[in-house]
């Protein structure tokens, strides 16, 4: 599924029009974005957690040349599914 089948999903379900619904799935992702930039994480519960972990700066290697490569730390998004999303997958 795309961003596009999830916004006429959330139309046909919710009964609103296309617009509206394209309006509150993007309302909804800047939302989550917005809490992750902050730092914080987004738990909904039954279907998941957001969040953030932290990279530690590491030392790789270059594969055509081999030479020796720094990889600076930074912050990756993570989503860790709830209870009920494993098990709705599950069945």
């Amino acid at each position: 599924m795309n961003k596009a089948e999830l916004v006429e999903t959330v139309a046909k379900k919710t009964g609103v029009s296309k617009v509206q619904a394209q309006k509150t799935v993007d309302a909804t992702f800047q939302a989550i974005q917005l809490a992750l930039k902050k730092g914080g994480e987004v738990r909904l519960v039954g279907f998941g957690t957001f969040m953030v972990s932290k990279r530690s700066a590491t030392t790789g290697r270059n594969p055509r040349t081999g030479a020796t490569i720094k990889i600076p730390a930074r912050k990756q998004p993570k989503f860790r599914a709830g209870k009920e999303l494993k098990k709705a997958v599950n069945k």
